[in-house]
């Protein structure tokens, strides 16, 4: 199945990079971190070093202004198939369940999920492209 790119293959790794380090959206379909994981992606498959530490760092700061009420983020999740876009299943498994809490407004688990993101992109070199 061929998931909606987010990202532009013509941008350059320094446009990228910038886009990962905001992770918005203006579609109230879209979640802003589909946009950070879609960075992030393409980030590693050009070989870019700082991809993993940019993208934790962009999903915390999503993740603890999700955790602040009030805050008007997106919840819909129209890029279901998206966790397919890595070789790891584990981690596209963990991707989808991180979406499915944030979906459902569960922050709590959904920051556990996002810690074993965390550990598995740097427990392992991850195999990203497809």
């Amino acid at each position: 199945m061929q998931t909606v790119s987010l990202v532009d293959p013509a941008a350059t790794s320094r446009e990228l990079v910038r886009k990962l380090r905001v992770a918005s959206t203006d579609n109230a379909d879209i979640l802003p971190e589909s946009v950070a994981w879609q960075t992030f992606i393409e980030l590693r498959r050009r070989g870019e070093p700082t991809a993993t530490s940019l993208f934790l760092r962009a999903m915390k700061n999503l993740h603890s202004r999700r955790c602040i009420a009030g805050v008007d983020l997106p919840t819909t999740d129209s890029l279901t198939d998206e966790h397919r876009l890595v070789e790891d299943q584990f981690l596209g498994d963990l991707w989808k369940a991180y979406k499915k809490c944030i979906k459902n407004n569960r922050t709590g688990p959904a920051y556990q999920l996002l810690r074993d993101i965390e550990e598995r992109l740097s427990s392992a070199d991850v195999a990203i492209a497809k």
